[in-house]
């Protein structure tokens, strides 16, 4: 990576909110960048294709926040979370039927919402077979990494 690129790139992650960014370019060449004494720590990790790694469903529940935990009497709920920080929406478009409402029967592989991040639109799916129970953001808000979007109550 040019050295013009790093300072570019130094100069953007202090000027943001961020607090930390990893690039990985070509055959494992790595740059991280993190900056100390900022607020909520937000980490991009450069994935060779799209430039940025999604993390996976069970990294996004051990980053759930406590208040997410569920008593005795929710067992059969299942969080979805929000897999990266972006913008929450419930529809394909402005004007659109929300993909999911309060008590709407879903499937596995079925689309809950959207949530921008980077201009990049990421579909994010049910992974039970259920009924929504709760929905826990309101559209075109921003969302945090791990944040409780949905409950749903798992069906048999």
């Amino acid at each position: 990576m040019r050295d013009g690129r790093i300072e570019y790139l130094i100069r953007l992650v202090e000027k943001s909110d961020i607090t930390e960014l990893e690039i990985t370019e070509g055959w494992g060449r790595k740059i991280r960048i993190s900056k100390q004494g900022a607020a909520a720590p937000v980490a991009l990790h450069a994935h060779p294709a799209l430039g940025a790694r999604t993390p996976s469903a069970s990294e996004a529940e051990e980053a759930a926040p406590p208040e997410a935990e569920t008593s005795a009497a929710e067992k059969n709920l299942v969080q979805v979370v929000a897999p990266m920080v972006g913008t929450f929406y419930r529809a394909s478009a402005p004007g659109a039927s929300p993909f999911v409402d309060v008590g709407s029967q879903v499937e596995p592989g079925q689309t809950l919402c959207i949530i921008e991040a980077m201009k990049i639109m990421n579909e994010i799916a049910s992974e039970v077979r259920g009924s929504v129970r709760k929905v826990l953001v309101e559209n075109a808000q921003p969302v945090e990494f791990g944040q409780t979007l949905f409950l749903i109550e798992r069906s048999a």
